[in-house]
């Protein structure tokens, strides 16, 4: 290993005091601006370590998501400028994700919770989290599947669109599709299709990439609830029907 790279003992007696002095500083900036932490906790430890080793190392608190470039106008200072200005006013969160909105942060709770149940299954989706999954610009798999679980019980509406061709919907497509509309002819088939402008719609392909460009058209087309399947149906790991 090279004798330039600058080693710092995570476990020094210097380095755990100085760790303690930047959490009463994330603690203050929390308080001082009405910000919280993100409800990860392995996040806003990451970034105070990093926060204290460029303490130590460079004798500010600079933030350890960007390089150190040595310009004073450009290199970032916890809380930095563009954080304060711009991204939690606007993203309700940092670029370094450890400081957030309070409802920023109850959306990601709620997220990571959602993320657990359809994941592994552990419970069905109340109405408020089938709700929450038809927001998203993308939904995975196992989402799919628990809201196919959903939509037997009569909790949520929504159609499901394949976008490929007829040759590969032929071959192998999901169970539960309410229609094809391919690419090749998409304005036809989707006129014929007769879907509602207000209803929800989730579009899919083969591994993800022509249905996004479909639920750009869709959503430009005032389609507003259009869904994309992430991974398309090569990732899709619930009932596929053949033939």
């Amino acid at each position: 290993m090279s004798t330039t790279i600058t080693k710092i003992d995570p476990e020094s007696i210097e380095f755990k005091t100085e760790l303690e002095k930047t959490i009463k500083f994330t603690d203050k900036v929390c308080s001082q601006f009405g910000f919280v932490y993100n409800p990860d906790a392995e996040i806003n430890e990451g970034i105070q370590l990093g926060l204290t080793r460029n303490k130590m190392m460079h004798g500010k608190r600079y933030c350890p998501c960007f390089f150190i470039t040595g310009n004073k106008e450009e290199d970032r200072i916890c809380p930095c400028k563009p954080a304060l200005e711009h991204e939690i006013p606007v993203d309700g969160v940092c670029h370094c994700q450890i400081f957030c909105t309070p409802e920023f942060a109850a959306a990601q709770a709620k997220g990571e919770e959602l993320q657990e149940v359809t994941h592994q299954h552990s419970r069905g989706l109340t109405v408020e989290e089938c709700e929450y999954l038809l927001k998203k610009q993308n939904i995975d798999a196992d989402e799919l599947i628990s809201l196919f679980e959903a939509r037997e019980l009569g909790m949520v509406n929504f159609k499901l669109v394949d976008v490929r061709e007829w040759m590969e919907w032929k071959s192998n497509r999901i169970e539960g599709t309410d229609v094809l509309v391919p690419t090749s002819n998409f304005f036809q088939t989707l006129t014929e299709a007769e879907l509602s402008m207000d209803e929800n719609i989730i579009v899919y392909c083969h591994v993800g990439s022509r249905s996004a460009h479909c639920q750009r058209i869709l959503t430009d087309m005032g389609y507003l609830k259009a869904i994309n399947l992430y991974g398309g149906i090569v990732a899709y790991n619930g009932k596929i029907i053949r033939g």
